[in-house]
């Protein structure tokens, strides 16, 4: 019990980064790209979701609970379907030096699970609550082993 507390004082102090645990190659598709496309794309790349963009600026971003929701649900065809019509705009955004807290605090406020991370207007990475699950456990793992290897 008091080794489990003592990390958790630990992980409050620290500052990982986002740009330490985030995804480095975003996947993107144009925003007249049908469903079809996306799911095509999703699919060979084995990923929950694409960065949607337009003129090379990223304007939204479709997931997979989009397509459940505003296609399947609704009956829509994925190939007449556009995915300008079931993205999720703005594009909430994060940033490279932000630390895991606030990209936690961001996506919790957003109630978002999937978090593209952009630098000088570029998107330059991309954050999942998975990843940031891993990271903790990660981390509380880590400064478990410090703990139980240091001089009593």
């Amino acid at each position: 019990m008091y080794k489990t507390a003592k990390t958790r004082l630990s992980l409050r102090g620290m500052s990982l980064k986002v740009q330490e645990i985030m995804i480095k190659d975003v996947i993107t598709l144009g925003v007249k790209a049908s469903v079809n496309e996306a799911v095509k794309i999703m699919d060979e790349y084995q990923i929950g979701c694409l960065v949607v963009v337009e003129n090379g600026n990223a304007i939204g971003i479709v997931t997979e609970r989009d397509m459940l929701k505003r296609v399947l649900l609704e009956a829509k065809d994925p190939e007449a379907t556009k995915i300008s019509q079931i993205m999720t705009a703005p594009l909430v955004v994060g940033n490279p030096q932000m630390t895991v807290q606030e990209a936690v605090e961001l996506m919790t406020h957003k109630k978002i699970k999937k978090l593209p991370i952009a630098e000088n207007g570029n998107i330059v990475g991309m954050v999942t609550l998975t990843d940031l699950v891993r990271s903790v456990a990660y981390l509380e793992h880590v400064f478990s082993k410090v703990y139980d290897n240091m001089p009593t």
